[in-house]
């Protein structure tokens, strides 16, 4: 069970903070992509959740030179992110892998005193047989998910299996379909439950036109996650996509702070 009902949640403060850039073809951002044309920028970024002493990272990006070898830079390590805010690396207690994909599982050494959680449907996936198949692993860093199962034997990686709340006000609900263990990250803020859709939706356009992003291992799966969230939302304006450069257009910057932090626990301007 996700929620206890006795438990009143809680008020967390939510930040999306970019730590890369990039640019795609606009039409393999999805799996029906019509008379699309052209460069679209793509947007690498990690959220951070807080509430009181309790700090959550969620995501960590790529490794610096794993993300060189493909073409992608890594602007501001997550460490770096969660500083810009004025918190410490050790305030962060739980790091959440919404999935074990490259641009979203490196970087896991920047908090060593955190509790790493992924899904058990997730680990089974990047550690198990249907990584002999180029067309699926190169999505992945070996490296990254070997230091994901080391932390399993350390004890300092959570494997639930299937929706877990971690803390009252901060969940995790499977929705796999992009991966077999992805995840999407519901968090109770002051203007409602906001939900991190990662890369179930990488676009808002994702989500509107029920279009997903063409890199799937579960296409009913993925259609089946937009509605999911939807209902797990307090608002269609309280879903927020995985990549998506409008996300830092809608929802209020952090003045003067580098890298760009925009303020996911109020309403958007725009």
């Amino acid at each position: 069970m996700v929620s206890d009902t006795t438990t009143e949640p809680s008020i967390w403060h939510l930040w999306a903070a970019r730590v890369g850039r990039g640019q795609r073809q606009a039409r393999d951002n999805f799996l029906s992509p019509g008379s699309r044309s052209g460069l679209v920028g793509i947007d690498f970024m990690v959220w951070i959740a807080q509430c009181g002493d309790d700090v959550a990272v969620i995501d960590t990006g790529f490794d610096r030179e794993a993300g060189h070898r493909r073409g992608r830079f890594l602007d501001t390590r997550p460490a770096d992110a969660v500083r810009t805010l004025g918190l410490s690396v050790g305030d962060v207690r739980h790091v959440v892998l919404t999935h074990l994909h490259y641009d979203h599982a490196g970087n896991i050494t920047d908090f060593p005193a955190a509790e790493v959680v992924v899904q058990r449907a997730e680990l089974a996936y990047a550690s198990g047989g249907a990584m002999r198949h180029p067309a699926m692993n190169h999505f992945f860093e070996a490296d990254d998910v070997v230091r994901v199962v080391r932390g399993v034997f350390g004890g300092t990686v959570r494997v639930p299996d299937g929706d877990v709340q971690l803390a009252p006000g901060l969940e995790l609900h499977l929705v796999g379909g992009h991966t077999r263990g992805l995840q999407v990250v519901r968090v109770h803020t002051a203007r409602g439950w906001v939900v991190l859709a990662s890369d179930a939706a990488h676009y808002y356009e994702n989500l509107t036109e029920r279009n997903p992003f063409p890199a799937l291992v579960d296409t009913e799966r993925a259609l089946d996650a937009f509605d999911r969230i939807s209902r797990l939302a307090s608002s269609a304006d309280h879903i927020v996509p995985g990549h998506d450069p409008e996300v830092f257009r809608r929802y209020p910057a952090i003045a003067g702070r580098q890298p760009a932090v925009a303020a996911l626990h109020e309403p958007p301007e725009g």
